[in-house]
């Protein structure tokens, strides 16, 4: 079955805010939800439509490559329709404020009742900087960078308990993490304060990490760079945060990108500008010069007779490649700067005197109107 635009499915405008949809995608979750339509193969395949295009959608870069290339501008980004982790800790952040009571809407014996989720232990996501040349943002590359990070203690194995000491239900809750009041007609949960939630208790911690579960450690990756990205630009390493306490899946890595500038280039998207000097002569009567690209590549350009100063002149595709499409790249333009020698040989000064003598320059020229610059 062909896809629906995401737009579509969360029953939203293509400008809508970020508030608005989070609330339209809470309000199909809550109608969808698996743990309310049990057995409901049609309704379980609305809730991944709508968390699908909500994973995409309330992602910002992933919404802009979406917005300008549809489906295909989101493959490969770790994106919609193919790992549901990340999108189901998000529904939780969604309802998290309404926990108690949409445990109960939802029945006790739910996924999302009992005893704290590994989502709940999840680690912490991490931000590294990361500073590229200009030749490495057009072109891609792969950066080897070092961050610490929290790890799974290889002590306790990530438990949090002393070897032999192990954990024991809470007595207090009783392994479920949550304790309950009843408040009229809703029954409201809240976190144990005896084990935070975690459903056990530790009698023995682990000397290395002292019941966490996760030492910090130095960490070297590989961060693969995709051609055409830009300065502010985030790539999202999965899984290569801190890992989560006793037990908990790892938080992400969030690499964002600053391009250092180029010494003669500049870019404007997929368009790269620079300037090139040329004669007087060769503005005059026109020339054919040699133009080096990014690609560092030399390209014949044809100077037209007459040409002025600061005339701009375009090379088609020698631009830079669009992110996520690598095929297709912008435009190189060329700003013509018209020098003027600062000495003249005896030889120059008695050429360019006969010149004069036949241009027969105007020697009170009038303003040229703002609007014809």
């Amino acid at each position: 079955m062909a896809k629906r635009d995401y737009y579509e499915v969360l029953g939203v405008p293509k400008g809508a805010s970020e508030d608005d949809i989070k609330k339209a995608y809470r309000k199909l979750a809550i109608k969808y939800h698996p743990d309310k339509n049990q057995g409901n193969k049609e309704a379980e395949e609305k809730f991944k439509e709508a968390t699908e295009a909500y994973e995409v959608l309330s992602d910002g870069q992933k919404r802009q490559a979406y917005d300008q290339f549809g489906f295909a501008g989101v493959e490969g980004m770790g994106g919609a329709g193919h790992d549901y982790t990340n999108v189901y800790r998000d529904f939780e952040d969604i309802f998290g404020d309404f926990g108690g009571i949409f445990d109960s809407f939802f029945g006790g014996g739910s996924r999302r009742g009992g005893r704290r989720s590994a989502s709940r232990n999840r680690g912490s996501d991490l931000r590294y900087n990361l500073n590229i040349p200009f030749r490495d943002a057009v072109f891609g590359s792969k950066v080897q960078i070092s961050y610490s990070r929290h790890v799974s203690c290889s002590s306790c194995n990530g438990s949090g308990a002393e070897s032999g000491g192990g954990r024991k239900v809470c007595p207090t809750c009783g392994g479920s993490g949550q304790v309950r009041r009843s408040s009229g007609f809703f029954s409201i949960a809240s976190p144990c304060p005896t084990c935070g939630g975690d459903g056990f208790v530790i009698d023995n911690p682990c000397k290395v990490c002292h019941g966490t579960g996760v030492v910090q450690k130095n960490q070297k990756i590989k961060v693969t760079i995709p051609p055409g990205i830009e300065s502010g630009k985030r790539i999202n390493i999965p899984g290569q945060g801190d890992s989560g306490p006793n037990g908990g899946p790892a938080g992400d890595l969030y690499v964002y990108i600053n391009v250092e500038p180029h010494k003669y280039f500049e870019r404007d998207g997929a368009d790269i500008y620079c300037v090139i000097p040329i004669s007087f002569t060769q503005a005059a009567l026109g020339s054919e010069i040699q133009v080096e690209t990014i690609d560092e590549k030399k390209i014949k350009l044809k100077i037209p007779p007459g040409t002025q100063n600061g005339k701009v002149l375009r090379l088609k595709g020698e631009g830079i490649p669009y992110l996520h499409n690598k095929d297709k790249r912008g435009d190189m333009y060329i700003k013509l700067r018209v020098t003027i020698p600062k000495r003249l040989s005896s030889r120059e000064k008695s050429l360019l005197k006969q010149f004069a003598e036949l241009e027969n320059p105007v020697s009170n020229p009038s303003p040229i109107p703002l609007a014809n610059l």
